[in-house]
């Protein structure tokens, strides 16, 4: 199950108690869907704004796992767009066999989680992304977790090793728009961290993170990581910042 796709329940969740920013998101747990039936998801949010995501087997009265924890808090001022596209000074990276090259590294991304399409560097290191969803997909979502999954396939596309980087914690994450199918993204890394800011293709800000923090993992660590990524779910789609 991805990464993005706890964020998309905690900002669902917050929705409901009109608490429209994750303050902070650490995942705890992964979860590794089964090749057969289905798992029960529970989103428990308390008067504070305390979030934990927890799952068990369906139809089971087996205990609860918790796989995230974060704190919900209110929306943030939106912030900056990307101003024009192309960035002038970027460079063009190439992504010619990247998600073969994933695969090798024993994580395997289907046809749907495929979605990052061109990558550029500027001179200070930021990176410029474009993603989007295969025309198949659809469903409502705040922000589609195989759109949200394949911003971060950036950070992989960037680095060199025999491990890849997942999302651990997220601070200061905000959907100021629903719905998009594509995405220009600004990210910043420093290190195991990145900010981001995404738009869609006519510029209207979309989601905006202070941070993300990253870890390194291999496919042993987390089980039969083709698994997380073979998921269809639907949610209703939460409303957005003014």
């Amino acid at each position: 199950f991805p990464g993005t796709g706890f964020v998309e329940l905690a900002l669902r969740a917050g929705d409901e108690i009109g608490l429209q920013r994750i303050e902070e998101l650490t995942m705890a747990a992964p979860l590794v869907l089964p090749e057969k039936g289905s798992v029960a998801l529970q989103v428990s949010v308390d008067g504070t704004g305390r979030l934990g995501v927890f799952s068990r087997p369906d139809g089971t009265d087996a205990p609860w796992t918790q796989h995230a924890t974060g704190t919900l808090g209110q929306g943030a001022a939106p912030a900056a767009g990307l101003g024009a596209w192309p960035p002038a000074d970027a460079e063009t990276l190439s992504l010619d066999g990247f998600y073969d090259r994933v695969l090798e590294l024993g994580f395997d991304y289907g046809p749907s989680f495929q979605g990052l399409r061109s990558v550029r560097r500027a001179a200070d290191g930021v990176l410029f992304a474009e993603v989007e969803l295969p025309q198949q997909m659809s469903g409502q979502y705040g922000l589609h977790p195989a759109l949200f999954d394949a911003v971060l396939h950036t950070l992989g596309a960037t680095a060199h090793g025999e491990r890849s980087r997942l999302p651990f914690a997220w601070e200061g994450v905000s959907l100021h728009a629903a719905g998009a199918t594509a995405l220009r993204v600004r990210l910043a890394v420093d290190g195991d961290t990145a900010s981001l800011t995404a738009v869609d293709p006519a510029g209207t800000l979309v989601l905006s993170a202070d941070a993300l923090t990253l870890r390194a993992v291999t496919p042993d660590q987390i089980g039969q990581v083709d698994s997380l990524y073979r998921v269809e779910w639907s949610v209703p789609v939460p409303s957005v910042d003014a």
